[in-house]
């Protein structure tokens, strides 16, 4: 923090001048899909400007790789065992569970929602000053949308996320100016089945995407639970053809960088920029080749991982930060820095005191991951996990029980299972007993490792 931005600081938690707040989410953008992280073809001029105006996160993770349960968790601040959300299938939050923008309302702000909206009990059943949303994924052409939530699930002219940043430009434009606001902006993209922009349909011809560095790594090692799930490229027609299948899902992550520029710009123009945290993320991470694969739902870092940037008062730009956070750190973050106290514990923990240059002795060295969808799309099985900042710890407890541990320091790419190591056998032990803590600090005991229990919850019965 310099001396330059305490008086502005100070300003905002007097409340003179109550910080505005924009969030903006992608839908399996993985943590490296842009021109800053060096993406060999991919362009991203407007999300390269926030990240040089903001600082950048380079250890952010999602607790559970999964669209419904992450952004619940990014609205409650809780982990989905806690909000209920496990999984993709008609999970519905608690409507007297309190989320970020009812609570912020509460404490004198507008709240705006437009994007995708597919989170029963979370959204379109809540209160906002302005909503325009779309059911399920979407359709990248002419989109059925409701402006209202009462109103009606219509179509639009024209391309999803282009057609969602319209009405949210427009809002801002708009809004009430006497009071701070929080805009939610949820995009479509770059969710399959891609579907370029029309303008954009002639981007990358004549180029050839490099495969990572994994293609042809067989996984010795590798569970089961792993080998077997059912996301190779080359099986599902949306991706049967990998150079095509990474050229679409980077067109509609350019369109995305070119609506990101359009709300920048309209935020300089309203004079908003000074006053106004700016957050940009993912709901998980993607496979793109890796084993040959795609896809998310596992632990592995393409699929866990995410962006995160992050720009306003006080934050010095163009700054990194490697300290790990997490999408349940999303909510208390934003409560802090508008100066609003949570009713109720959340899992996550406030990260702005890592916005501002400072780093608590007590920051978390380790987290916790779930995924429950199973049996489900993509045949991924149900597992739970711990990863410190140098290794990781898989355990997948449904039938057949299997584990992989990694040394991300030596093994980034985490190709060599160490599970059966004897030279890592503590480790194994220390990590599986720190799993344990973890579950019982946030109060999980889904499933508990009991398969008919799991399978009982995933069709939404009592055991």
């Amino acid at each position: 923090m310099t001396a330059a931005t305490i008086p502005l600081l100070l300003t905002l938690a007097c409340g003179a001048g109550r910080p505005n707040f924009v969030v903006m989410m992608t839908d399996d953008q993985r943590y490296d899909k842009f021109s800053h992280m060096g993406d060999p073809l991919l362009k991203t001029p407007n999300l390269d400007r926030l990240r040089s105006e903001g600082m950048g996160f380079r250890r952010m993770y999602v607790t559970n790789s999964l669209c419904a349960p992450s952004r619940a968790t990014l609205l409650t601040g809780l982990y989905s065992h806690a909000h209920g959300v496990t999984d993709n299938k008609d999970r519905r939050l608690d409507p007297k569970l309190p989320i970020l923008p009812e609570l912020l309302r509460e404490a004198g702000y507008d709240a705006a929602f437009c994007g995708k909206s597919h989170i029963g009990g979370a959204l379109r059943d809540r209160q906002w000053e302005y909503y325009f949303g779309f059911k399920g994924q979407g359709n990248y052409l002419k989109p059925v949308i409701a402006e209202g939530t009462d109103g009606k699930d219509l179509p639009r002219q024209g391309y999803m996320d282009d057609v969602v940043t319209d009405k949210a430009i427009n809002w801002l434009t708009r809004r009430n100016q006497e009071k701070p606001f929080i805009l939610f902006l949820f995009f479509k993209a770059p969710h399959r089945s891609w579907q370029r922009a029309p303008r954009h349909m002639h981007l990358y011809e004549g180029t050839t995407v490099p495969k990572p560095a994994t293609w042809d790594d067989p996984g010795v090692g590798k569970p089961r639970s792993f080998l077997e799930a059912d996301n190779r490229i080359g099986v599902f027609d949306d991706a049967k053809d990998y150079d095509a299948m990474v050229k679409d899902y980077n067109a509609t992550i350019t369109a995305v960088d070119e609506n990101v520029g359009r709300v920048l710009a309209t935020l300089d123009d309203l004079k908003l920029t000074d006053s106004t945290n700016v957050f940009f993320t993912s709901d998980n991470g993607f496979f793109l080749g890796e084993w040959q694969r795609f896809d998310k739902r596992f632990m592995h870092e393409v699929s866990s991982r995410v962006p995160m940037i992050v720009r306003g008062p006080g934050i010095a730009a163009n700054s990194t930060n490697e300290r790990i956070i997490l999408n349940a750190d999303i909510a208390p973050t934003i409560l802090d820095l508008a100066g609003v106290k949570p009713k109720a514990a959340m899992h996550g923990r406030s990260f702005a005191p890592l916005l501002h240059g400072q780093t608590p002795a007590d920051w978390r060295k380790d987290w916790l991951y779930e995924y429950y969808e199973y049996p489900g799309p993509h045949s991924v099985r149900a597992n739970r996990g711990v990863a410190t900042e140098r290794y990781k710890y898989i355990h997948y407890y449904t039938n057949p029980v299997e584990y992989e541990l990694y040394d991300l320091q030596s093994d980034p790419e985490e190709r060599k299972n160490l599970t059966d190591d004897p030279q890592y056998a503590d480790i194994r032990k220390q990590l599986a007993a720190r799993l344990e803590e973890l579950r019982k600090e946030t109060g999980d005991t889904y499933g508990d490792a009991n398969p008919a229990e799991l399978k009982a919850k995933a069709k939404g019965k009592p055991k």
